[in-house]
């Protein structure tokens, strides 16, 4: 079956429990449709870029999804009417990306950057 990721931004008023629901329903509508989901990773409440629908920041999450056409097409239907969801992207890939993510990745480089800096400091 073909590769996807898929990401999409939830809004900043959202409780992290109600993106994690928005998550499983995704999760759940690709698992109905005969795919699956193999990673799912929050990337937590960052700013966005410019403002989109009066939002400043957004939840971001990313699903890995191995399924057909026609699972990633409902997901897709169901997130565009879900109005807790302000951007959405899905695309293909030639292969899922084994371990964290590249922001996943960013995050821990910025921690131990942060952690060595103050180190120094310290000294």
């Amino acid at each position: 079956m073909p590769l996807y990721e898929h990401v999409f931004l939830a809004r900043q008023d959202l409780a992290q429990a109600q993106v994690d629901t928005l998550a499983e329903t995704a999760t759940n509508i690709i698992t109905e449709n005969g795919g699956k989901v193999t990673k799912t990773e929050t990337w937590g409440l960052r700013s966005l870029a410019y403002r989109i629908a009066k939002n400043r920041k957004a939840h971001y999450v990313l699903l890995e999804v191995d399924g057909p056409p026609a699972a990633i097409a409902e997901l897709e239907r169901q997130t565009a009417i879900n109005e807790d969801v302000i951007r959405y992207m899905t695309i293909r890939v030639d292969e899922l990306e084994a371990g964290p993510s590249a922001m996943m990745r960013r995050n821990e480089r910025d921690r131990e950057r942060r952690m060595r800096r103050d180190d120094r400091e310290a000294a």
